[in-house]
């Protein structure tokens, strides 16, 4: 697999920023209007890309109300069927090319989350630069293989996967000759507790696959995708909302606007915090030495006079000899006549 992807104008790699998501999913709450209003909250955050999903109920599941299609996982969601979920959850396909140009407008990247291959084409029609492929299709063997045979990056959730599964999915792309791919380290619990989240597994992913790396996340608030970036997730996606006290089958789990800025806004901060390796002193650090300790004449010595532990001491600031050389300085003579204060150095030695 490829370490770096190209996303419409963004290249993902190591040295990349973080490429932020903001996820719309059904926070729109069956509202133009609204989903208009999230696109625009979303440019103010400053996420680098709006996301949707695309789905009807009839192309996810069927409307069917036998105990196979009852949810009754221990969810928010728990007491309804699938059918009646995703009739409240989805997007309505005639918004989406409509949303895409008024993300693209505000200078946002724009692309979905298809669930079968009737949403795929709708999507290639709409030429979106990447697809997202969500953590319950990652089995979808068939599938996952039309969506990579369009040549596109692919952004994979890994939330229900074991390895095997992670595997085999890698696999069906690469014969479709799509090595464009990259892993979300994901918790398809809504919302995720923390003692779930296995952070750990970001490098590991990373280091198994050789694909860039990254994390959906489900937590409330930004510290787990902080420990994301600092662990090497080069991509961030989050669910986003105008307000979760408006509802909705994903707002329990979402961030509102405020919130979405300020984790974009430390994220930027811990990029430049992280930095690079390296052990070369900036010049402020230089100049901070001038602070560190030294061998300094401690009391007035006249010409001749020994240096003792009583007359030249360890102390700030460090203009004179390295302390090492303490041991080379004590029982030797002053030269002339030295000051207290005066910084030690070989010239006041006989």
């Amino acid at each position: 697999m490829q370490n770096q992807l190209t996303i419409s104008n963004k290249t993902i790699n190591s040295n990349s920023p973080t490429f932020i998501i903001a996820e719309v999913s059904a926070n729109h709450l069956q509202s133009y209007d609204n989903a208009v209003k999230l696109i625009k909250e979303v440019k103010m955050t400053g996420a680098d890309a709006v996301k949707l999903q695309t789905y009807t109920p009839d192309t996810i599941t069927i409307d069917c109300d036998n105990k196979y299609f009852q949810i009754t996982q221990g969810t928010i969601w728990d007491g309804t069927t699938l059918h009646k979920l995703y009739q409240e959850a989805y997007t309505p396909w005639e918004w989406q090319p409509k949303l895409k140009k008024i993300a693209e407008e505000e200078g946002l990247i724009f692309f979905s989350s298809p669930f079968d291959i009737t949403a795929v084409d709708f999507l290639e029609d709409m030429n979106v630069p990447a697809y997202k492929i969500a953590s319950f299709e990652i089995n979808d063997i068939p599938f996952i293989e039309y969506i990579a045979s369009k040549g596109k990056p692919i952004i994979m959730s890994t939330g229900i996967a074991t390895l095997a599964d992670i595997e085999e999915a890698l696999s069906a792309c690469k014969r479709m000759g799509n090595t464009q791919v990259s892993l979300l380290k994901c918790t398809s619990a809504y919302p995720s507790p923390m003692e779930d989240i296995n952070l750990r597994v970001i490098p590991n992913l990373r280091d198994t696959f050789g694909t860039i790396v990254g994390l959906s996340d489900h937590t409330l608030g930004h510290t787990v995708p902080l420990g994301a970036v600092a662990l090497g997730a080069k991509i961030v996606e989050k669910h986003i909302t105008l307000s979760r006290s408006d509802g909705g089958p994903d707002a329990k789990f979402s961030m509102e606007p405020d919130e979405f800025k300020e984790m974009v806004i430390r994220i930027r901060e811990l990029e430049k915090a992280l930095g690079q390796v390296t052990y070369e002193l900036t010049e402020k650090q230089k100049k901070s030495r001038e602070h560190s300790r030294s061998l300094f004449v401690v009391k007035d010595i006249k010409k001749g006079e020994v240096f003792t532990e009583d007359n030249v001491r360890s102390i700030r600031p460090g203009f004179g000899l390295e302390t090492k050389y303490i041991k080379d300085i004590i029982g030797t003579k002053a030269r002339q006549n030295i000051q207290k204060g005066t910084p030690v150095d070989w010239g006041l030695i006989e």
